[in-house]
């Protein structure tokens, strides 16, 4: 029989195995640049931590750092995210954004898109262009998918551009909108935390949250993802501390960079209502539609081309169709023809609909309540939308994660 301290050491040991199986088979695999270079770093800083695991298993050690279950962790983490991150961050001043082979790029495509969404907005006041008057036909790479809170990842490179120092390697550097994705992300988990109180957080939820392949590979290769999440849980931290004004404001800049995370609004809204009443969530609501008007200003610059861009593309009814894809039921189901497409949307409104009535009907309480109804809902939304990719898992598995470092006790307003 397994003592209560090995079963979690056993159980660390087969994730760790788990997750640098993933990342070997992607380092081998992919067609991607960037992937495979995480899948390699990957790979190492998954077998370090399971190693570690191992000697814990045989020597028994339980005390001083080398003792800690943290140690692996820290192990995968600066292995298998800091380190690709920065190789990649280096490799990109070689050159290789906008080539059309996926095997020059050191970031993905979403890394240049939004930096140049952040210098279009400086010239132009609007993050989009119009991708019927290119005097070409439009390509995937004209689309910027986003909304324009998201250009403001891109306004470092973009100033830096402007004051023609854009060249220096150690502003390109500096001004990679992956490292403000992480920063943003790490500073929002930070506050959280702070703001709960500086609660235990559990290895498990550290590892299903940051150190999963879905949260790791997007750390290193693009990272826009990570910074929405972030803000997320800073956004139900506020609700559930009855900051329901920051909140509001919080949740329009989130929304105004990713329409992918409006579910949140309903979540935090039902949360407000459980917790402060009525009057809360009108103070809610009312940050929430002020910040958003003001978020959407460049929206007034060209309307036609944030549908274009935001709307159409993504639904896949824009002038180029969406290239995201994945192995997903939605996606399969809508792969099979018309009837099959109308099928996918079908169950998507049912899922919405039965979420949603369990948000409504079984409001969220706490802090973990509502983690975990943002998590099935999206979840459910990137299982059946027909255009998904996979690394769209990282919002319910982080949200998961999440969820266990609220605190029991976050029912008491704070």
């Amino acid at each position: 029989m397994f003592s209560p301290i090995t079963r979690p050491l056993r159980l660390d040991l087969a994730v760790y195995v788990g997750f640098a199986a993933f990342a070997l088979i992607t380092a081998l695999a992919s067609g991607y640049r960037t992937h495979s270079i995480w899948g390699a770093f990957a790979t190492a800083g998954y077998l370090l931590a399971a190693a570690h695991t191992v000697v814990l298993l045989a020597s028994g050690a339980r005390t001083g750092w080398w003792g800690s279950r943290w140690t692996g962790a820290a192990a995968a983490f600066v292995v298998g995210m800091l380190a690709p991150l920065g190789f990649l961050v280096a490799a990109r001043l070689d050159g290789g954004d906008w080539a059309d082979s996926p095997a020059a790029w050191a970031a993905q495509p979403e890394v240049w898109v939004i930096e140049r969404s952040g210098l279009l907005l400086l010239e132009t006041g609007t993050p989009y262009v119009d991708v019927f008057a290119l005097g070409r036909p439009p390509e995937v790479d004209d689309y910027t998918p986003y909304g324009p809170a998201m250009a403001l990842f891109g306004l470092p490179r973009a100033v830096a551009t402007q004051l023609g120092v854009s060249d220096l390697a150690v502003v390109q550097v500096i001004t990679d909108a992956r490292l403000w994705f992480v920063a943003v992300a790490a500073l929002c988990v930070w506050l959280g935390l702070r703001l709960l109180g500086s609660p235990p957080v559990p290895i498990a939820a550290a590892q299903i949250a940051v150190l999963c392949p879905a949260t790791a590979m997007t750390f290193a290769v693009a990272g826009p993802d990570l910074a929405v999440i972030g803000m997320l849980i800073l956004a139900l931290v506020l609700a559930v501390r009855a900051n329901y004004v920051a909140a509001g404001v919080l949740l329009a800049v989130v929304v105004g960079a990713k329409l992918t995370a409006a579910p949140a609004v309903v979540v935090a809204g039902a949360l407000i209502v459980a917790r402060g009443g009525w009057a809360s969530l009108g103070r809610f609501t009312a940050a929430f539609t002020g910040t958003t008007a003001v978020v959407h200003v460049p929206v007034l610059v060209d309307p036609a081309a944030f549908a274009e861009h935001v709307l159409a593309f993504p639904a896949g009814r824009g002038a180029v169709p969406s290239p995201a894809a994945s192995p997903l039921p939605g996606h399969l189901i809508a792969e099979t023809g018309p009837v099959g497409h109308a099928v996918a949307l079908g169950l998507l409104a049912a899922a919405a609909v039965v979420i949603g009535l369990w948000v409504v009907l079984r409001p969220p309480r706490t802090g973990a309540d509502a983690a975990l109804r943002l998590a099935v809902g999206l979840g459910a939304a990137i299982m059946l939308t027909p255009a998904t990719r996979w690394g769209y898992v990282v919002y319910p598995l982080a949200l998961l994660g999440a969820r266990w470092c609220f605190p029991q006790e976050d029912d008491a307003e704070g």
